[in-house]
Formats: structure tokens, sequence, C-alpha cells
């Protein structure tokens, strides 16, 4: 019985830690009405945030130097193909440097660059990967920084639906 109480303390000491950990990297994120976002994608497409509205989406800001982007670009790829997804370059260099991390290695969402990180100031990031989904009225639902699985990124957009 010593060792079921010693086990449980240590979960739930780690739970702690984990919960602690995320109140303090997302607190500063923006919630309600996402800033707006508008430019011109890395393949030279138009883009406005307020198409999005009326179905669920998500903005996706990444870094081609970040690890765990790179590990959870295959979720990303994959919940594009069903739903609308803009993602941001988050200082990651110009268009060409971009472009050529993409195509190395076949990352294909639209992409929008924030070359100076003032898009993702506005929405209160301080680290990536960060994943905000956006309910139909176009109001954030979810924030979270940190990695997300395919089926994580696929419930929040079920739930912003609902």
């Amino acid at each position: 019985m010593q060792k079921f109480k010693r086990r449980l303390l240590t979960w739930l000491s780690v739970l702690a830690l984990f919960v602690g950990a995320q109140f303090l990297v997302n607190r500063d994120l923006v919630s309600g009405t996402p800033p707006t976002i508008q430019g011109q994608t890395v393949d030279g497409e138009r883009f406005d945030l307020a198409g999005f509205h009326g179905r669920p989406s998500i903005i996706y800001f990444w870094a081609s130097w970040c690890r765990i982007c790179e590990a959870m670009q295959g979720s990303v790829r994959a919940v594009a193909r069903d739903h609308a997804l803009i993602s941001l370059a988050l200082q990651s260099g110009g268009q060409a440097e971009v472009s050529r991390y993409m195509q190395e290695r076949g990352f294909d969402p639209r992409v929008l660059l924030d070359e100076d990180g003032a898009i993702g100031k506005r929405y209160g990031i301080r680290g990536v990967p960060a994943v905000f989904v956006l309910g139909p009225d176009g109001a954030i639902r979810y924030s979270t920084v940190g990695y997300t699985s395919e089926l994580g990124l696929r419930l929040r957009l079920w739930l912003a639906g609902l």
C-alpha cells in the first residue's frame, strides 16, 4: 500500500508540474476575437483570416528551427487537407528560405511569413509550435503551445464546431 501511495504522489506531482508549465506558457495567448491576419502566402496567394468565418479553422505558428514543429508537421499537413488552416513561419527567414525548407520536408499547407515576429507578438506567443482553433464565428475557442497530435487537432476542431 505504501508503494502505491508513493507512485500516486509521484504521478500527481508530475501532473501538477505539467499543468503549471502549460499555464505559464499559455497565459499570454490572445483569446476571443483573433488579431487580423492578412497578406500574401509563400506561394503568392492572397490570404485574409476573415475568409475562415463560418467554419472551424486553425491558425498554426511554427518555425524552421523548431524540432517540435517539425515533428508536428505530418499532423498539420493531414488536418490541412480537410479543414481551413493557415500556418505562419515565425522568424524563419525570407520567402526563398521558407519555400526551400517546405519543399525539402514536403510541408505544403498555406504559409505566411512572420519574419520579425510581429504577428506572433499580437497573438501573445512566447514559443512554437502554437495553435489557435477558431469556431465558425471566428472566435478563438482553443489555444495551446507545444506539440499537439493530429487527433488532438481534430478533436479541438470538432468541439469548436459544436
